[in-house]
């Protein structure tokens, strides 16, 4: 699979994990950034990853932050991203089989690595259930206000 990743500065070093455990595992991982613990602005990282998403560039992508919020928020601005924050394996797999999540955010400060690895080999590994849940995916993409 391809797969992006991004994070903001509080979580580059569970991002440089993730990356290699991604690649070991045979997937394609573009890394968005940042490359430096220098402070920078989740959402900037957020909005380029959504974009990658959105265009088809990757099947998947990552997206981390100290909590995990801020970015997951910053990704959902794009209608055509689902993204799910998750802190352990059953949610992760309940993302993507409920909801067709094509994103998944952590915390850093929130999720060691190896619970950060269990939740990645979950999310991967599930697929969309589609069926009753196909209707309310397509109200996700598509609101009504």
């Amino acid at each position: 699979m391809r797969i992006a990743i991004a994070s903001d500065h509080a979580a580059i070093d569970l991002k440089a994990t993730l990356r290699e455990y991604l690649i070991e595992q045979g997937h394609e991982v573009a890394d968005l950034g940042p490359d430096t613990a220098d402070r920078v602005d989740y959402p900037d990282y957020g909005y380029k990853l959504a974009s990658v998403v959105a265009d088809g560039t990757v099947q998947f992508g990552v997206a981390l932050c100290g909590s995990g919020i801020g970015i997951s928020i910053a990704v959902n601005r794009d209608p055509a991203c689902r993204c799910a924050l998750v802190s352990e394996p059953l949610s992760a797999a309940l993302a993507r089989e409920h909801n067709d999540a094509n994103v998944i955010a952590m915390g850093a400060r929130l999720t060691g690595e190896d619970m950060a690895k269990a939740c990645l080999d979950a999310f991967l590994s599930a697929e969309f259930g589609g069926g009753r849940h196909a209707g309310r995916v397509e109200k996700l993409s598509n609101p009504v206000f």
